[in-house]
């Protein structure tokens, strides 16, 4: 995650559509994949580094809707909404289709409960890819600590990062991992493929 300079700023807006047409495209047109594929390549990697001239508003009835949809289908995520500093949650990841393992989403980082900012999730994985699914992210910080290297762009995650799904309960500590919580489920609030390696985020403050 990158802070953008004046001269990169007009270009994200552009960029972050070209990301979203380039996954339609692959998943609607999967005999026209390798165009679809070069462009959705070169958009999520100029994001990555252009970020964050973040051109979208949080929908804050899809963040709702989607909290409530976690609480439903991983119970014990209703502590973590509660006892954690803070946490970023994705309504939408959308993932490329035919071995391009890469995602983009937008959302909003909550704070005390209040909105304060607004993010962007980018990632690519080339031969990694499950296949032109979307699914729903949250990822919870513990303690101020957690949230202020995310703040500062000092969170991304490895090859090997995994989200977990918490369906029967915590008995004792979340499974926090250096102070990170990352929970994922599918829109029909199935268990979602658990990696989440190789995802790098952008913030912006409100």
């Amino acid at each position: 995650m990158r802070w953008v300079t004046a001269a990169t700023k007009t270009a994200a807006p552009r960029l972050n559509a070209e990301v979203a047409q380039a996954i339609v495209s692959t998943r609607n047109h999967p005999g026209r994949v390798m165009k679809p594929l070069h462009l959705f390549l070169s958009a999520v990697v100029a994001v990555a580094v252009a970020a964050p001239a973040l051109a979208f508003d949080v929908d804050k009835k899809a963040v709702a809707d989607t909290v409530a949809a976690f609480k439903k289908q991983q119970p014990a995520s209703v502590k973590l909404f509660k006892s954690a500093y803070g946490y970023a949650l994705y309504p939408t990841v959308t993932r490329g289709a035919f071995g391009v393992g890469a995602a983009y989403a937008e959302g909003g980082v909550y704070k005390g409960g209040k909105l304060v900012a607004k993010t962007s999730l980018t990632a690519v994985t080339v031969g990694l890819g499950a296949g032109g699914e979307s699914y729903s992210q949250v990822i919870f910080f513990k303690d101020k600590a957690s949230f202020d290297r995310f703040v500062e762009g000092k969170v991304e995650f490895g090859a090997r990062a995994n989200a977990v799904f918490l369906d029967r309960g915590v008995s004792g500590e979340p499974p926090y991992v250096d102070g990170v919580l990352i929970l994922a489920q599918t829109k029909a609030g199935l268990m979602a493929d658990a990696s989440v390696g190789g995802q790098k985020f952008t913030f912006e403050k409100l």
